[in-house]
């Protein structure tokens, strides 16, 4: 029996997500809660799995397409609720009628217009074309019939030369390349993909229906070409381990050099990987060293000889953090306050709790310190923690305090949230922020963790700055942007004398929904907040 199955909700509110690679291939076995794909939502990366144990059939989208949640967006074919359909009186239609529709219609048993119908033509491989969308698409365009080409890869997959080949449009091989790429799979690489996870992989070759197991199968390896060993490719080949290798080593597969090639398309090794990832650390550490000497590094900016505009994607993350901040902006009418704090005493509180911290394994920094103070004066003004309901026209006043900590990551801002911050000590704050945080970079943060903020903090700071003017976590009514803590001179007063000495000082910028929030009750927080900062003793009471 054929299965739709359709993207499910990854995440609380999210409507699309974008698909930024399939794991599986058609054709492929998969076993249930197995990744199939990686979906983009929001602001996180997700695996999405297999909800059956069954057979990929077709998936409908490509990579980079946006995919609405609800729509189906791959097909499966699930062997053993054919029986159970049959043994529930299903009238199944006579041989000769499915031989005849399969022989119409190849290419339906794929297709949504053909669930629910030839359950015995889906069956059978031979009556399915075996080809990849971005061949398909390819055949589309050179005019060429699928149904009327023998694939050369693995399991009579059709690739794209064979593709060309019947269009007259494929290159001249070198050697004896094609030769190559028509050979079945090695033993090496079935017992790496068996040796990967049950249920098969995205990239794993397979072989010919009713091929012997205990026959010796030989591929002979080709070196890719030029072409094969550029980065950025749409699609990269590869075995399960060799997928976790580079998740570990945190490598963009497509990216890596790669030094076979199977079924016409570039596969990377487990060592392409790591001299990847090796190279990639020598790079860092020359960029690191060249920031020390005060040259410029990162290849932003950098062009080709006698290239003048070079242009990117303008998608993904990058481009749903952009409407978000257009949504957020044109929405409320932002106001920001800014002030200092003289923190000399918080600094000297961290520096002494600093090793108890570490004792325990924690890194302390600063930032328990002021989400601590947030939610203190968050109580004091509540509104400060109230959302406009736009829809109802409606003010939502809430008594819990999930306090979002703006992330700068590799791909955008991401924000993670300590959820019931106002119940949390400062150690616990302290792990959970690093923890939560570094989730965050990695992108193996689940969507759930980035949702339900009341209000957010964002440190500047990190990064030298000292004022600034943050958009709204929309729909929230308030965020506070924490500058860099320097030492400047101020005017202390002792024993009824003043005088001027080096003190600690930290900046604050409050960006607050005038439409809810007054000026003076922008102040009034801001003062709170910089109490509980230039007096950290006063937390022990919250």
């Amino acid at each position: 029996m054929v299965r739709e199955f359709q993207l499910p909700d990854v995440g609380e509110g999210v409507a699309e997500g974008e698909l930024v690679s399939w794991l599986v291939e058609e054709g492929d076995t998969v076993s249930e809660d197995q990744p199939v794909a990686e979906v983009e939502t929001d602001k996180a990366l997700v695996d999405v799995p297999a909800p059956v144990d069954g057979t990929v059939v077709e998936r409908h989208f490509e990579e980079g397409d946006v995919i609405p949640v609800g729509d189906v967006f791959i097909t499966f074919e699930v062997e053993g609720e054919v029986e159970a359909e049959s043994e529930a009186g299903s009238e199944p239609e006579s041989g000769a009628e499915a031989e005849g529709e399969g022989e119409a219609e190849p290419d339906a048993a794929g297709s949504p217009g053909a669930t629910g119908g030839e359950a015995d033509e889906v069956a059978t491989p031979t009556d399915r074309v075996f080809a990849p969308p971005r061949v398909r698409r390819l055949a589309r365009e050179e005019g060429v019939d699928l149904t009327a080409l023998e694939g050369s890869g693995p399991g009579g997959r059709i690739t794209a030369a064979d593709v060309e080949a019947a269009a007259g449009t494929a290159p001249e091989p070198a050697g004896s390349t094609a030769d190559a790429e028509a050979a079945p799979a090695t033993d090496e690489t079935a017992s790496e993909s068996a040796g990967a996870g049950a249920g098969g992989s995205a990239d794993a070759t397979s072989s010919a229906p009713g091929a012997s197991t205990g026959t010796a199968q030989t591929q002979s390896r080709t070196q890719a070409p030029a072409s094969v060993d550029s980065a950025d490719r749409d699609r990269t080949l590869a075995a399960p381990a060799t997928r976790r290798i580079a998740e570990e080593e945190g490598v963009d597969l497509d990216a890596v050099p790669a030094s076979e090639q199977r079924d016409g398309e570039a596969f990377v090794t487990p060592e392409d990987v790591r001299e990847y990832a090796e190279a990639q650390r020598r790079a860092q550490e020359a960029d690191r060293e060249a920031v020390a000497a005060g040259e410029p590094v990162g290849d932003e900016g950098t062009f080709a000889p006698g290239e003048r505009e070079r242009r990117e994607d303008f998608g993904g993350v990058r481009k749903r953090i952009a409407d978000a901040m257009v949504e957020s902006k044109y929405t409320a009418p932002h106001v920001t306050h800014h002030d200092e704090v003289d923190v000399t005493e918080l600094v000297e509180v961290r520096e002494r709790l600093k090793p108890r911290a570490e004792e325990k394994g924690i890194r302390l920094t600063y930032m328990p310190f002021i989400v601590k103070a947030v939610v203190a004066a968050l109580k004091e003004y509540p509104k400060m923690n109230a959302v406009i309901d736009d829809e109802n026209e409606e003010i939502v006043y809430r008594d819990y305090h999930n306090i979002g900590i703006a992330t700068a990551t590799d791909v955008g801002l991401m924000v993670p949230v300590l959820e019931d911050a106002d119940g949390k000590g400062i150690l616990q704050l302290s792990s959970e922020m690093n923890e939560l945080v570094e989730r965050a970079r990695e992108r193996s943060i689940s969507p759930d963790e980035l949702q339900g903020s009341t209000f957010t903090v964002t440190n500047i700071g990190g990064i030298g700055g000292e004022y600034a003017t943050p958009i709204l976590n929309y729909p929230e009514s308030g965020i506070l942007a924490v500058g860099e803590i320097k030492r400047k001179p101020r005017v202390v007063e002792e024993d009824g004398e003043e005088r001027i000495e080096p003190r600690s000082v930290l900046t604050l910028s409050l960006s607050f929904d005038h439409r809810l929030i007054d000026g003076a009750v922008g102040a009034e927080f801001t003062n709170t907040v910089m109490e509980y900062l230039e007096d950290p003793n006063l937390l022990l009471l919250e």
